[in-house]
């Protein structure tokens, strides 16, 4: 666990990576932005990425690990970079653990809430946990941190 993971009493769990998420729970995720973009995100709430070819679609992509979402966004320098913490209602999850998944882009309309890429299954290339949550309102900010030095 990191540091920051000990948040005292009433703060959500931060589940282990390697742990599917349990149907309805709600835990404690990194997203890592640039500080113009968390500034934003602390106003208005997350949005739905659409941009480019998404992994899982759709979604506010996130991860249970620190040192992913430190890396993010991947060309800014660590300077410019802020790793939001924020709780998650999960609803129904589904594990997509392979490129090519039938459901990969199209669980949403299957019913579920988030899409879940255990680590090391050959989704991303880091090989570290990913969560797309599509609703943005079942994510919310509970703080800043800085980002995890690579």
């Amino acid at each position: 666990m990191w540091a920051e993971d000990d948040l005292g009493p009433g703060a959500p769990p931060c589940l282990e990576s390697y742990i599917q998420p349990v149907e309805g729970k709600v835990y404690r995720m990194y997203h890592g932005t640039s500080r113009e973009a968390a500034e934003k995100i602390k106003v208005s709430g997350f949005k739905q990425s659409t941009k480019g070819k998404l992994m899982l679609g759709p979604g506010v992509y996130l991860s249970r690990d620190l040192e992913k979402a430190s890396r993010y966004p991947l060309k800014l320098p660590e300077s410019q970079r802020v790793v939001l913490r924020v709780k998650v209602n999960v609803g129904k999850v589904k594990k997509i653990d392979c490129q090519g998944h039938p459901l990969q882009k199209t669980w949403h309309e299957h019913g579920y809430d988030t899409a879940w890429c255990p680590p090391n299954c050959g989704m991303v290339p880091s090989g570290l946990e990913e969560d797309c949550v599509w609703d943005p309102s079942r994510v919310t900010v509970t703080g800043e941190i800085r980002p995890k030095k690579q």
